[in-house]
């Protein structure tokens, strides 16, 4: 069987030339003519399975890519069914060419699956492996699967947001588009490799692109990304280094919420530091309706979606573990110019659904036609990488206050900026709508930090967007809170 990218083709028996070019080549050749959708279907069994039944389905791991030669990576491969119906080619690169990795029912364990009516069925992602959290045995580093979603893990951490290639008119009307990953280049590791290099060919109705990938597992696992996008029509509602996430209910937001855990989320808060060296932290929402939000910015030094609470007691789930999922940060590389960090909270009643999205949106559209390149850093990490010196919010609750008509606000900071200073601080809260009343700040002798506390009266507002920071005389104490607050 032969597949075809632009004029390149490659059988399971025959190796093609292969360089840094070769998939923005590909790309660029795509996205000059009409996008086709996918046609190569499922039949039989494949096409009927339901979550349970495609998880019956397990690979070989003694047939993992590399596994022979006992490299530092492996990789296992993801079956095509239940959601996961699109055939993705895979590419071995070892000696500068690309060769195809056959399809073979044998690398898998499909007996609960029944006779497969289809030969070369194909597979639909893959799975790294690597001595991650100890030396004698390969863990789970990253899987990519799904559309352009992908996932990883640094040390002692389990599953928890993904990311995507790209992201197209998320939340806008008309509905979403979901550009997919179509075909993948693993580059052969060197024996003592600490990094894994991956290629990526990514095809959508209004877009290809082309994706490098440098994967470092470790105590913080690193992806270094290259980009190069090349829309086939004007791309106006892009998101770049696109983050998806859970937040179902915590302290800040647990109306109508009956359940035993504290707390609910893969993702707590958005953290930013912006082009004018300000640090924000906006705590995360499941609202009762969509809500947007856009934090424009020039040249942004990082964002991402953290978990700061670790505790395993803010959550007492012994089977989720939300204290040991992963944040993740987006370091730009080079200048991105204008544009905004655009945030969506999506209402949902359930944690087995992402409802969190952020992404860059550049201020300008990208033209058609163009080649449109970007690089940056994800840390799949415990705490964002860069060391600041203000204290950070480790704490956002509300609830009604003695007088029912307001809501109580109640915000806790830690940091070592908090240790020293003049001792004169005090609570800078503002809000666009509404009303504020007793404002407070005072040192809090359990955590070693400040405790921010008012009260907001609504005032029939639907909603409010909300500023606090903590300032020692007139130099900043602490980040910066941001809050939307809606009924």
């Amino acid at each position: 069987m032969t597949r075809e990218f632009g004029t390149a083709a490659a059988t399971a028996d025959e190796a093609t030339p292969f360089d840094a070019t070769t998939v923005r080549r590909m790309a660029r050749e795509r996205a000059a003519k009409p996008w086709q959708a996918a046609r190569d279907t499922l039949s039989g069994p494949l096409a009927r399975l339901d979550y349970d039944g495609y998880r019956t389905i397990r690979y070989d791991a003694n047939k993992a890519l590399w596994a022979a030669e006992k490299l530092p990576f492996g990789v296992q491969f993801f079956h095509r069914g239940f959601l996961y119906k699109d055939r993705v080619d895979m590419y071995e690169v070892a000696g500068g060419h690309a060769r195809r990795i056959p399809y073979s029912p044998d690398l898998f364990d499909l007996s609960k699956v029944g006779k497969l009516a289809d030969g070369d069925v194909g597979f639909a992602g893959f799975r790294v492996h690597a001595a991650m959290n100890r030396p004698d045995y390969f863990d789970e580093v990253c899987a990519f699967l799904g559309a352009s979603y992908f996932r990883a893990v640094a040390r002692n951490h389990i599953y928890g947001l993904s990311a995507r290639g790209l992201a197209i008119k998320t939340a806008e009307q008309g509905g979403e588009e979901f550009p997919a990953f179509t075909a993948f280049w693993l580059e052969r590791p060197a024996q003592e490799a600490g990094a894994l290099v991956i290629h990526a060919l990514l095809d959508s109705r209004s877009a290809a692109g082309a994706f490098r990938f440098v994967v470092r597992p470790g105590e913080a696992t690193i992806f270094d990304v290259e980009m190069a996008l090349y829309p086939r029509v004007e791309l106006a509602q892009v998101g770049i280094a696109p983050l998806t996430s859970m937040f179902l209910f915590a302290a800040n937001d647990r109306g109508g919420v009956d359940d035993f855990r504290p707390a609910v989320h893969d993702s707590e808060g958005l953290s930013m530091w912006t082009g004018r060296g300000e640090q924000i932290w906006r705590p995360l929402n499941n609202p009762a309706e969509l809500q947007v939000s856009s934090f424009a910015d020039d040249n942004p030094r990082g964002f991402g979606l953290m978990q700061r609470q670790r505790d395993f007691g803010g959550y007492k789930d012994l089977e989720a573990r939300y204290d040991r999922r992963p944040g993740l940060w987006i370091e730009p590389l080079g200048q991105w110019g204008r544009g905004a960090v655009h945030l969506v909270e999506i209402p949902t009643d359930r944690e087995i659904h992402d409802n969190i999205v952020v992404a860059w949106r550049p201020a300008e559209p990208i033209a058609a036609g163009s080649e449109h390149v970007m690089s940056y850093r994800m840390h799949w990490c415990w705490e964002a990488p860069w060391k600041s010196e203000l204290a950070r919010i480790t704490d956002t609750r509300q609830g009604q206050s003695l007088n029912d008509r307001s809501r109580l606000f109640v915000l806790e900071a830690v940091g070592d900026k908090l240790k020293g200073g003049s001792g004169e601080r005090r609570a800078v809260v503002t809000a666009d709508r509404g009303r504020l009343r007793n404002v407070v700040s005072q040192a809090n002798p359990v955590t070693g930090g400040w405790r921010m506390s008012f009260e907001l009266q609504p005032e029939g507002a639907k909603v409010i967007e909300l500023r606090a920071q903590l300032m020692d005389g007139d130099q900043p104490a602490s980040e910066v809170w941001l809050y939307r607050w809606t009924p």
